[in-house]
Order: C-alpha cells, then sequence, then structure tokens
C-alpha cells in the first residue's frame, strides 16, 4: 500500500519562521507579520482575523515580491531530494499549510503532488479574501481525506509533518507523526520528534516505517 506524507509549512519546511513573514519582508512590514504571528500563535485571533490582518498588509504586494520571498525563503535542506525518494517509491507527497494558497502552491515546482493553502485571491489583489477560504487546524484533517480519497490510500498510511499547534488535529488521526523543531506540546503528540535544518533527516525517521 503506498504511503500519502503530508508536510506542514510554516516552521516545518521554513525554519523559524512563517511564509507571511517572508512576504511582508519584501515589503518592509516584517515586525508587523510577527506581531500577527505572536497573536494567533497565542490564540489571540483565529485564522480568519489572521488573514484580513495579513490581506491589509499586502495592499501593495505583487507578483515579484511573492518570487523573490518564496525563493529567499529559509527553507529545509533537501526538500527536493525527500520528494523525489518519496515519489520513486511509489508514494505521495503533499503540503497542507494555513499560509497564502499563491505562496503554498509553489511547491508544485519542487515535486509535491499536491499543495493546499487559505485561498487568497491572485497577486496583485483586486478582490477580498473570502474568510471562507480560511484554513484551520481542522480544516488540515478535512483536506487530508479528500487527499486520502484522491490518491486511493486511507488515514492509516499517512504521515504527518508539523511543527505547531495547528497539526495537533491531524497528528491525532494519522499513525505516524514527526515534530519538526516542534513545541513542547506537539512533541508530546508525535511517534517522531526532529530538530534540524534537513528534512532527509527528518524522513528518514520514517523512510521505513509502515
Amino acid at each position: 500500500m503506498a504511503r500519502l506524507h503530508l508536510f506542514d509549512l510554516d516552521g516545518t519546511l521554513l525554519h523559524g519562521t512563517t511564509a507571511p513573514v517572508e512576504i511582508s519582508r519584501q515589503l518592509g512590514l516584517e515586525a508587523e507579520a510577527v506581531a500577527l504571528d505572536q497573536a494567533i500563535g497565542a490564540g489571540l485571533i483565529g485564522p480568519p482575523e489572521y488573514a484580513a490582518e495579513v490581506y491589509a498588509l499586502w495592499a501593495d504586494l505583487t507578483e515579484a515580491h511573492v518570487a523573490a520571498a518564496f525563493d529567499g525563503a529559509p527553507w529545509l535542506a533537501r526538500i527536493r531530494e525527500v520528494w523525489t525518494e518519496i515519489r520513486e517509491a511509489g508514494d505521495y507527497c503533499a503540503v497542507v499549510s494555513l499560509s497564502p494558497s499563491f505562496f503554498v502552491e509553489r511547491l508544485i515546482g519542487w515535486g509535491a503532488h499536491a499543495a493546499h493553502g487559505s485561498l487568497f485571491p491572485a497577486v496583485p489583489f483586486t478582490e477580498p479574501v473570502d474568510p471562507a477560504g480560511v484554513l484551520s487546524a481542522a480544516a488540515k484533517v478535512r483536506i487530508a481525506d479528500r487527499l486520502c480519497e484522491e490518491f486511493a490510500v486511507t488515514r492509516a498510511d499517512c504521515v504527518a509533518y508539523g511543527d505547531s499547534f495547528s497539526d495537533r488535529d491531524l497528528f491525532g488521526v494519522v499513525p505516524i507523526s514527526v515534530a519538526v523543531n516542534a513545541d513542547r506540546h506537539l512533541s508530546s503528540l508525535s511517534t517522531h520528534s526532529y530538530m534540524g535544518r534537513d528534512l532527509w533527516e527528518a524522513y528518514e525517521l520514517v523512510r521505513h516505517a509502515r
């Protein structure tokens, strides 16, 4: 039976940062984005409020800003090598993130079979962000279930990789999980834990697990 590897983005594939912070840095608004990350991390705001706030920050955002943020972000090493290995083994890899879809979907070019983020309008913005399209921890599970159906696997065939509270629901429904540079709350829920900057090393923890 094939396996489905489900990767979080912020703090997992991206080391010590989030896509909104990297995007905002291109606009000189990094501090504002960090403050919003802290607010949602502390539970002071929810995903819809967070999305509305970053949308407002990005009034002048262009596709060039997004490309520069993606290319300059501190990615973990060997992401593409891991996904190549997964594909060659006949398995599947997908990214499921609360970050904006226009950033997350760029990872299709690195070899992910699927990439899902919160639905934002195309850049530059000419329409508002729809709160109904903003993802949550629970939404990650719903998307994982849709991907299982698409790839003809079950939750029992899934491996999840994440770092924070938004990954807790997904970690609770799959048999194998890897906490990547995670806080202690998520590490206590995972089957494996990794600290470092090389995705291959995290993948090695579950590479042969079935």
